[in-house]
């Protein structure tokens, strides 16, 4: 396990997602309006949040050498408000500067605000590197009209 809080007497972990932990990845991401279609075959580059055996969270990463797609930072509807996602965020990060990422992309079309806080900035979409743009997420899955930032790891 990687992270254990509580929170309003709720205790809440953080820890890797395992295959086991797909259908309800799929549950928590639909539920909040968010691709489901492109998930990787394997859940190893993903964390999840837990309160009560139940998925309340996740954060994923699409590892391509030194760059990585963050995607699927979501926290259920019930729980959002509670740093759970900030705490998310962090573990993600930390698993990006584990497998060795320089620089983290993602694609949003709600989130920006949260990501600039994080340190991301605006990326033009003809600068983003070959393997960030030849995703799923970035080819067909989200609109053009998203928003793409990008963060360099130190």
């Amino acid at each position: 396990m990687l992270l254990t809080f509580t929170v309003m007497y709720q205790t809440i972990a953080i820890d890797r997602a395992s295959d086991t932990d797909r259908s309800s990845l799929e549950t928590l991401l639909h539920s909040l309006n968010l691709p489901i279609e492109d998930l990787p075959g394997t859940l190893e580059n993903f964390i999840i949040a837990k309160e009560a055996g139940n998925i309340i969270g996740s954060a994923g990463l699409e590892v391509y050498g030194s760059y990585a797609l963050l995607r699927s930072l979501a926290v259920s509807t019930s729980t959002q408000g509670k740093g759970v996602g900030h705490r998310l965020y962090r573990a993600i990060m930390q698993l990006a500067t584990e497998k060795a990422v320089k620089e983290v992309y993602l694609i949003t079309t709600t989130a920006a605000p949260f990501f600039e806080k994080q340190g991301f900035v605006k990326a033009d979409r003809l600068s983003v590197p070959a393997p960030i743009r030849n995703t799923a997420q970035f080819s067909s899955v989200c609109p053009s009209s998203a928003t793409v930032m990008q963060r360099k790891i130190a």
